[in-house]
């Protein structure tokens, strides 16, 4: 959901863009009919003149189809659901409560995941936690968890530290600046008091923290699982914007490519977990841009350009921004 049309910036990414999509096409694929095996997805990534980049069809997708899956790069639940909730895959546990547990005290919804986690994990659990997350709790932060875990990602050597670099980062004013470098000198002093190998936190520097976290900001996804089958869903178009029911947050790849229309023919659904189900909305034909919305579709002109240009730096200008509808 990469939001600022920065096509020189992108140019200089995209054949590593090209190099992720062939290396990781189990983590976004389809599957064709009466068929257990994954198939590329219906879909091609261009460059274009107004977006810097952009996802197109590369066949006629009919509405309601199933046009690609995708695993997260980097997931986090939200602090008030983390007694909930899978602490890998933001699947619903049962029979759980948000007052139940200690801090620290996180579940899994299966072996699988677990053992998916167990990098990052080890990690995780080595270090002190408490004052980090209260600070994100106090201050209504989000983000700087996902960063937190993409640390972990990278000292367990899971992931390479560079992993978001493809994505287009926010243009960060002075005061965020200020404020990322407070965040930056918390997380990195957890590390140390954890006596972590400073070797391997040599990638953990206030400018890796400050890119990092200017892309999350504006590629990060709100994980709202849904109850219900696809069809139940097909009409809903918006992306919804209350923190109080997600889940929590993730971050991923080639989702964070599709531009935006508050008439938007593609949609992204959670269903069970964090793997995020991309479907058409309507009929797409070949050739045509694939467009989601990146807020409530249903607000009128004005608040939609309003929150559009302050979360995410442009003013839109898609056919119904222009009738004013």
């Amino acid at each position: 959901m990469s939001r600022l049309a920065r096509g020189s910036c992108w140019s200089l990414h995209f054949k590593n863009l090209h190099h992720y999509h062939i290396k990781t096409t189990s983590s976004f694929s389809t599957f064709a009919p009466d068929s257990t095996h994954p198939s590329p997805p219906p879909i091609r990534v261009e460059l274009t003149e107004y977006a810097g980049r952009g996802v197109f069809a590369s066949r006629r997708i009919g509405a309601g189809e199933l046009i690609h899956t995708a695993k997260p790069a980097v997931a986090h639940p939200s602090l008030s659901m983390i007694h909930t909730i899978c602490y890998s895959c933001l699947r619903k546990l049962p029979n759980r409560h948000s007052t139940s547990g200690r801090p620290d005290d996180v579940s899994f919804c299966s072996i699988q995941c677990e053992q998916l986690s167990k990098k990052f994990y080890d990690v995780e659990k080595k270090a002190d936690w408490s004052s980090f997350n209260e600070y994100c709790r106090l201050q209504g932060l989000k983000y700087p968890l996902l960063v937190k875990r993409l640390a972990c990602q990278v000292i367990s050597g899971a992931v390479t530290y560079d992993i978001l670099d493809v994505l287009q980062p926010e243009i960060l004013s002075s005061h965020k600046i200020s404020r990322m470098k407070k965040e930056a000198a918390l997380l990195r002093s957890t590390f140390e008091d954890s006596d972590f190998e400073s070797e391997k936190m040599a990638f953990l520097t206030e400018e890796w923290y400050a890119g990092v976290l200017a892309r999350i900001r504006i590629n990060a996804f709100r994980i709202e699982l849904a109850i219900g089958s696809y069809e139940d869903l097909l009409s809903s178009a918006a992306a919804l914007v209350e923190a109080e029911s997600a889940v929590g947050n993730a971050v991923y790849v080639l989702p964070s490519l599709y531009n935006h229309d508050c008439d938007p023919n593609v949609n992204i659904l959670w269903i069970e977990n964090a793997d995020a189900k991309i479907k058409a909305l309507r009929d797409i034909e070949e050739g045509e841009e694939l467009r989601i919305c990146y807020i409530d579709a249903s607000m009128d002109y004005g608040a939609r350009q309003r929150i559009l240009h302050q979360g995410f730096g442009f003013q839109c200008n898609c056919p119904r921004c222009v009738s004013k509808d």
